[in-house]
Formats: structure tokens, C-alpha cells, sequence
């Protein structure tokens, strides 16, 4: 029941997100030149580099040329990295383990693709701003052991998605976490890899139907006398 859940709960997170979007899109297609979406596309074609901001405005013949316009598209690129890690978060809580579960990790998921997007848009096609975002990281010094090397796998997913909204892909990031998302609950279900005694990095999704009842407390015999 819980996986089912799940999935229904994704796949319909998923239906909403993707029809709405078409839905707007299909009604008002001028707002997909103000809009972080396209980027994937010069990607995929090995286009010249361009800045987020360029690509959005070549995406069509709206061009982000006002403050009101940038913010607009900043906001949604940020809303958008929020949107996809959403539901990332709903996998991890579902599938890992009691033991090992963390909380904090929850809040990485859904936090950090915001701040990379921001950071990937302030450092675009400036190398001065790369080389000091560089000397301001390693001088903060972030010592934080993850649990699991399973762990891990949702940290990346969380930098990818924030790369890929602050260039102006949405789509890519929005795809990513899709691909990701199913395949850690096919994992999940499957229970592939799993081995008797091994170390768990997911809940058990079958769990013992018949577990050793705990044993009821014996009740005090009549010759003892009552405690106080």
C-alpha cells in the first residue's frame, strides 16, 4: 500500500505539473520567451555557450530585457528547481530506513538546487566570479558526513537540478528528477541487491508478515505481597 501510494502520488504531482504547463504554453505562447525552459535544447544541439539569460531571450520573439522581466525569469527558474525537488524529497522519506534516516538531509534535498540555480546565475560567463566563488568555498570549511553512500546520490541529483534550472533548462532538471524518482521506487519495490543480513540502505518493503509476538508480561503471584 505504501508504494502504491506513492507512485500515484508522483505520477499524479507529475500529470499536474507537465499538463498545466502545456495547458499555459499552448494558451499564451508568447511566455515561453520569458520563460527558463529551451536551454536543453541548446545543449543537446552543441550550440555556441550562451548565458541563461541570453537563451531565454532567443527562445523566442519576447525578449527578457526589463528588470520585471529578469526577476520574473529568475523567479521561475528558482520555483521551478523547488517544483522538481519536491517530490524527491516524498521518495526519500517513503524508501529510507528509520535507522538512518535524516532529517536534515531532507532539507539539502529541497534547499540546495535554489541556491545552486542563484549561484550558477550570478557566476554565468564570468570567469572573475567562478574563481571567487571558488576562494569563498574553500574558505568555509563544510565537514558533514552523509550516513549512506546512497545518500549521496540525492545531493548530486539536487546539484544537477540546480545547474541545470540556473542555465535555463527546466525541462532537463524536471526530467532528471523523473527518471530518478521512479527508479529509486523500482529499486525500492524489487528490492533488488538485497541479501540476508546485509546493511539496508532502503525500508524493507516486505516486512515479516508474521513476527515473533512479544510476550505478555507474567502477572505477579497472589502470595507476594503488594507493592506500595
Amino acid at each position: 500500500m505504501r508504494a502504491s501510494r506513492l507512485i500515484v502520488q508522483l505520477t499524479l504531482y507529475y500529470a499536474i505539473i507537465l499538463g498545466g504547463t502545456f495547458l499555459l504554453l499552448q494558451a499564451y505562447p508568447e511566455l515561453r520567451g520569458y520563460l527558463p525552459v529551451g536551454g536543453a535544447q541548446d545543449l543537446i544541439s552543441a550550440s555556441e555557450g550562451k548565458s541563461a539569460l541570453d537563451s531565454a531571450a532567443t527562445s523566442g520573439d519576447p525578449k527578457v530585457k526589463s528588470l520585471a522581466q529578469s526577476l520574473g525569469w529568475l523567479s521561475v527558474a528558482i520555483l521551478g528547481a523547488l517544483l522538481t525537488a519536491l517530490p524527491t524529497s516524498w521518495v526519500y522519506m517513503s524508501t529510507r530506513t528509520a535507522e538512518e534516516y535524516d532529517q536534515s538531509l531532507i532539507s539539502s534535498i529541497l534547499i540546495l538546487p535554489l541556491v545552486v540555480t542563484s549561484i550558477v546565475i550570478v557566476v554565468q560567463n564570468s570567469l572573475a566570479l567562478a574563481f571567487a566563488l571558488g576562494g569563498i568555498a574553500g574558505a568555509v570549511r563544510f565537514k558533514n558526513s552523509l550516513k549512506s553512500s546512497g545518500d549521496a546520490l540525492y545531493i548530486l541529483l539536487s546539484v544537477g537540478v540546480g545547474l541545470a534550472s540556473g542555465i535555463g533548462a527546466v525541462e532537463l532538471a524536471f526530467v532528471m528528477a523523473l527518471f530518478f524518482n521512479y527508479c529509486i521506487v523500482l529499486l525500492w519495490v524489487s528490492e533488488y541487491g538485497e541479501r540476508a543480513g546485509m546493511k539496508r540502505f532502503m525500508s524493507d518493503f516486505r516486512p515479516e508478515t508474521n513476527p515473533d509476538p512479544v510476550p505478555a508480561p507474567t502477572p505477579p503471584s497472589p502470595t507476594e505481597p503488594p507493592k506500595a
